[in-house]
């Protein structure tokens, strides 16, 4: 304890040594509340919106309406349980489990996928992809889409645990740089 107050000391001092000699330190006074009404009165007055520029194009508002969540995924019902992935999740459906696919039967109790899965691991098998995979810039690993061809479980796509859609590998644009010249027939 007496450690740390000799350096509390010793560290006061220094800092007081440190200020140029003559000269007094400058403090400052919390604001006044007749300050602070100037301050609010002066911001009132100016509208920030003022300077914003207007967008050009459609309004996002009206062109990104809500889509209905049945019509954008995809139904798998099993044992009295229903869950809901996104469309193009589901990578492969063997014939067996063709029919709890989209087959929703009243009654059943609609849980998340997590428990969902949990509860169906023996014929479900969840393939983590990244997002390039998803957004259709990088192929599915070549080792990895051959075991899923010999699997006989349905094969859902998963990002971070959760189910998500994959695109279709998208083609690369080639410019005209980048195409082969071709030789000119003889």
């Amino acid at each position: 304890m007496k450690r740390h107050l000799a350096i509390i000391a010793l560290c006061s001092t220094l800092a007081a040594s440190a200020q140029q000699p003559g000269k007094k330190p400058v403090y400052r006074d919390a604001a006044t509340h007749d300050q602070i009404v100037r301050i609010v009165k002066v911001a009132s007055q100016h509208n920030p919106m003022e300077n914003l520029l207007t967008s050009e194009g459609e309004d996002p508002s009206i062109v990104n309406q809500p889509t209905d969540i049945i019509s954008s995924s995809d139904i798998i019902s099993f044992n009295g349980l229903t869950t809901l992935v996104p469309k193009r999740a589901i990578l492969q459906t063997p014939a067996n489990f063709q029919d709890r696919i989209n087959n929703h039967q009243p009654g059943n109790r609609i849980v998340n996928w997590v428990d969902f899965m949990t509860r169906n691991r023996g014929w479900i098998t969840s393939v983590e992809v990244t997002r390039e995979q998803a957004e259709g810039h990088a192929p599915i690993a070549r080792e990895l889409a051959d075991q899923l061809a010999k699997s006989r479980n349905l094969i859902v796509a998963a990002y971070q645990a959760g189910p998500i859609s994959v695109l279709p590998l998208k083609e690369p644009v080639l410019s005209e740089s980048d195409t082969p010249a071709t030789a000119p027939e003889p």
